[in-house]
């Protein structure tokens, strides 16, 4: 059987994995085994934070549409009480966008829910 030499497999292998590592700080850029370990490290936050960010996009939504509510009289609880039993089928997101955007269709909206 011949003899296999995995030299270039090896570099190969390695230089993929320091450019991902590029813009590191100090050694997690250069040597393989530090980026290695700062590369998992940064791949698990990223999954992790994938899934998070939609929880921060619904807390940045409540705080738009308690803020816009609010000047209407009414709390951000009330307000999705009274949307439900209105059977109004708005999700936050849009209700965010409508009360920065289009103030006078949310308007509306509260008058309905209230």
């Amino acid at each position: 059987m011949p003899r296999v030499k995995r030299g270039t497999t090896t570099h190969k292998k390695r230089e993929k994995l320091l450019a991902q590592a590029k813009g590191f700080r100090w050694g997690r850029k250069s040597k393989f085994r530090a980026a290695k370990q700062a590369l998992m490290k940064a791949w698990s936050y990223s999954y992790r934070d994938r899934k998070r960010r939609k929880g921060d996009f619904r807390r940045l939504w409540q705080v738009k549409i308690n803020a816009a509510v609010r000047e209407h009289g009414l709390s951000y609880s009330k307000f999705i009480q009274g949307l439900k039993k209105a059977e109004i089928e708005l999700d936050r997101k849009i209700l965010a966008d409508l009360a920065a955007n289009n103030p006078e269709v949310f308007q509306a909206i509260v008058e309905k829910v209230k």
